[in-house]
């Protein structure tokens, strides 16, 4: 494990190869899971303060949805997640021709409707953070719809905190991150 300004990072981060491969997982951590992607207080403020302009985005059943719950849920230990269409896809989830799965907050922040990408969850993901002591807890969370990613990151030699540095760095900032990169590389 890694200390890197009070953040305990895991050492999958710098041990695993990943690199998302939609055209073969279709974005499964959209649909599959027992709850919707955790959301911070402030992500659901701003969530709602601009949900008439993510719906055209959305499909109508997330439009539908989100008119009875609004943008957020609670999962079954009362944390903040979006709702879920059906108990399985993020009711932010829309799907392309072919089947895959994108996310209509992030289709509205590309157009430049917005300057919310989408969750701090979802940009992180497959890393969880969780809090131990006050501090966060940077973890992989292994699952078998990764499978292809790990495939991928293998073949294009790419390890996880250098796919997730972007996410990282809006997380934590361009200077942790090469604090992170550097503790990483020496």
């Amino acid at each position: 494990m890694l200390v890197i300004n009070n953040v305990l990072v895991s050492d999958d981060l710098r041990l695993i190869r990943f690199v998302c491969d939609l055209e073969k997982c279709h974005g499964a951590c959209c649909v599959e899971g027992d709850a919707g992607a955790p959301l911070k207080e402030d992500e659901i403020s701003y969530l709602e303060d601009h949900i008439d302009i993510i719906k055209p985005y959305m499909s109508e059943q997330g439009k539908q949805l989100i008119g009875k719950t609004g943008v957020f849920d609670y999962d079954s230990s009362g944390e903040y997640v979006t709702p879920l269409i059906d108990n399985r896809e993020c009711i932010f989830t829309v799907f392309d021709k072919k089947g895959i799965a994108f996310c209509s907050i992030e289709k509205a922040y590309e157009e430049g409707k917005i300057n919310f990408q989408k969750p701090i969850s979802c940009h992180l993901y497959p890393v969880r953070i969780t809090k131990i002591d006050g501090s966060d807890a940077v973890n992989y969370h292994k699952w078998y719809i990764c499978e292809k990613a790990l495939s991928c990151g293998k073949k294009k030699q790419v390890y996880l905190y250098e796919f997730l540095k972007e996410a990282l760095e809006r997380n934590y900032g361009k200077e942790w991150y090469e604090l992170l990169r550097k503790e990483i590389e020496e």
